[in-house]
């Protein structure tokens, strides 16, 4: 079964109890018992409350285990829930890689939080692999890696970091949210857990948060399964029938995404006024080859530098009609934000030049609109700076 037909039939598009076509909303809190401690059971799950399981949330779960081509899948209320959950399977004294170019929220988690905890963080250029593997110590339990990377687009090598993960004995994470599981499946290249922010691409329409994880080991699933229940890390079912709904046609979508944004990156990295884009879809980008190896098309990401100051980026950012300035991704319409400002804010003003985000990087979230308003919309507001 190809990917677009699993993802209208894959997971439990139909209700077994009542043959309902799309998948309905179980709307409740806790289900009831004919024994005490004997659990109906629905879909191979037992129903006893609904933090535990719920068959909405089972559907979602088997669903985008089926796009991940996983054995399994988790369901979180956000994307850093998700996050929560890996990392509250670690213990105090254990030490993380992570890629140096990350999601503002993960790094603010790791270094404000869990660092807290008494987990240790190095924060890497993963795309360098003698790099990465020189980062290793004898306490390293979990590499952590984005591919693209957020903001910069940067891309690892997926098979060979995983590889450099499972002969240190550490587990490799992916962060698949720029790529999706239509573009992207880093399990068959070996990583051991791909994350998802649901809110993005796989929802596609900005009118629900949610998170994943997806898997295709026992062991990993158990543990994680575990501190999801414990922790209460679940959404609630209408979230859940939202995200189902919009994956059925993530295949359609992503197409288009692509389309739009090959076209605006095109335009960006020809204008006078721009001085480099990020973007692996354009055979200048430093990890072109490899994305071109992993990756079915390039996504719908792209970042790049204004020759402007930080307040006229800013100005910049908020001066387009078709392009919506707000955090956030993966949406039909587009997005527009200033990472320095705004998704990266809490990372440091040394650590984000460290890393390559300047004052000037503009990143946007190319959406369905019609390319030439969206190229019409840049140019207009380029020529203003």
């Amino acid at each position: 079964m190809r990917f677009t037909t699993r993802a209208i039939h894959g997971g439990f598009p139909k209700d077994p109890q009542s043959k309902a076509v799309t998948f309905p909303i179980y709307q409740t809190s806790t289900f009831s018992q004919e024994h005490p401690g004997e659990p109906v059971e629905f879909m191979g799950r037992a129903l006893s409350y609904a933090r535990t399981e719920n068959p909405t949330r089972t559907a979602l779960e088997a669903s985008l285990a089926e796009l991940e081509e996983a054995r399994y899948g988790l369901a979180y209320p956000t994307g850093l829930a998700a996050v929560t959950c890996v990392m509250n399977t670690l213990n105090a004294g254990d030490h993380v890689i992570a890629c140096s170019d990350l999601y503002g929220g993960c790094y603010r988690m790791f270094t404000k939080v869990y660092s807290r905890h008494g987990i240790e963080f190095s924060f890497v250029d993963a795309t360098d692999l003698t790099t990465l593997a020189s980062a290793f110590r004898e306490n390293t339990r979990l590499v952590w890696l984005e591919s693209p990377s957020n903001p910069l687009l940067n891309v690892t090598d997926l098979a060979a970091a995983s590889a450099i993960a499972r002969e240190r004995g550490a587990t490799s994470i992916v962060d698949n949210t720029f790529a999706t599981p239509y573009l992207q499946r880093p399990l068959e290249l070996g990583a051991d857990v791909v994350l998802h922010s649901t809110t993005k691409y796989i929802n596609g329409h900005a009118d629900v948060v949610g998170g994943a994880l997806l898997t295709n080991s026992d062991e990993l699933y158990q543990r994680l399964k575990f501190v999801q229940n414990a922790c209460g890390l679940v959404p609630a079912p209408q979230d859940c029938f939202l995200i189902n709904r919009g994956l059925r046609t993530l295949a359609l979508r992503m197409e288009r995404h692509c389309d739009n944004a090959e076209k605006v990156a095109e335009f960006l990295s020809q204008h006078d006024k721009v001085e480099r884009v990020y973007y692996p879809g354009l055979a200048t980008h430093c990890g072109h080859g490899i994305a071109k190896k992993q990756m079915k098309r390039f996504g719908a990401m792209l970042s790049f530098d204004l020759k402007a100051d930080v307040e006229k980026s800013k100005r910049f950012a908020a001066s387009l009609k078709y392009f919506t300035l707000a955090e956030s991704l993966g949406a039909i319409q587009s997005l527009i934000c200033h990472p320095p400002t705004m998704t990266h804010a809490s990372v440091e003003p040394d650590v984000r030049k460290s890393v390559g985000i300047s004052d000037g990087l503009i990143r946007i979230s190319v959406g369905l609109e019609d390319p030439e308003d969206l190229i019409e919309d840049l140019g207009e507001a380029l020529s203003a700076l």
